[in-house]
């Protein structure tokens, strides 16, 4: 059963399907990015199905409160083993996207600032496809937003989005007033625009071979500082029929969600790398 689906439980199991199928396509497409500069630590965790959040946000306006209890007691879980077994003092990146992302968020205001000691240690934390707000980081002043390529221990988050969102001012469950992105091309904070010829590659799946690939799909990003999000080009990947009008309800009819990491790859792969030796050089 689809999480999508009425009657669907709230939190996935460790065994479900879907959740394990997504697991080797996040990875795919998304935690490669810092395999060249990092170790990997990828826990599995009970997340919430995507009808439960849909609901929760609702009913809330935003999605925040679906994935307390379990998942983040999972994550917790994950984290103390991470660090008492085989972090070993390093330096460490924390990174998600999306759900993954907001649950990187409910750790920074309650798990890291419980430990400093880790903290501390913090490269840069990835929260890639969900919202960072003024009232959040006002709320938690021991954190801060990037302010550009190569700071160390910030939040870098961006929401990617084409113009027909912006323009109709259409519903994205993880865009939030005032929310704020960084443009993951030129690294600015401003709406300055960067241009396809700047992006260094996307990642995509060769239709032929089904093998993920890096090529020039065009797209540019520039930042639209009202709504907060990185406004792109170039289209965004063909979802089945019955995935369409989902995906509509939950990121607008021109959302880039997915995209978020994908049309980006290398330039945070590279910026990954630059955070990191800047971490390392500043010690």
């Amino acid at each position: 059963m689809s999480s999508f689906e009425k009657g669907a439980p709230d939190f996935a199991t460790l065994d479900n399907p879907e959740m394990l199928q997504g697991v080797k396509s996040e990875y795919k497409f998304h935690a490669t990015v810092y395999e060249p500069s990092t170790n990997l630590f990828i826990p599995y965790y009970r997340q919430s199905g995507l009808r439960y959040a849909g609901e929760i946000a609702k009913k809330t306006g935003g999605a925040d409160a679906a994935f307390l209890g379990m998942p983040i007691e999972d994550i917790t879980a994950a984290l103390d083993c991470y660090f008492e077994k085989y972090n070993g003092g390093r330096p460490f990146i924390i990174a998600g996207h999306s759900q993954g992302s907001s649950m990187i968020l409910l750790l920074l205001q309650t798990y890291f600032k419980d430990h400093p000691e880790y903290y501390s240690r913090m490269v840069a934390a990835y929260t890639i496809g969900y919202s960072v707000t003024d009232e959040y980081l006002a709320s938690n002043p021991h954190l801060k937003f990037t302010t550009g390529e190569s700071d160390t221990g910030v939040i870098v988050a961006w929401n990617t989005e084409g113009p027909k969102n912006v323009e109709t001012n259409a519903h994205n469950i993880v865009v939030l007033p005032n929310t704020r992105s960084i443009n993951p091309i030129n690294w600015k904070l401003d709406e300055t625009y960067a241009p396809a010829s700047m992006n260094l590659g996307s990642l995509v799946v060769d239709e032929k071979t089904g093998e993920a690939v890096i090529r020039d799909v065009g797209a540019d990003a520039q930042i639209n500082l009202a709504r907060g999000v990185v406004v792109t080009h170039a289209k965004g990947e063909v979802l089945p029929e019955e995935a369409v009008k989902t995906a509509s309800e939950f990121f607008g009819p021109d959302g880039r969600h997915n995209e978020d990491y994908t049309f980006f790859y290398n330039n945070i792969k590279e910026n990954v790398a630059k955070r990191v030796s800047a971490y390392l050089a500043s010690r």
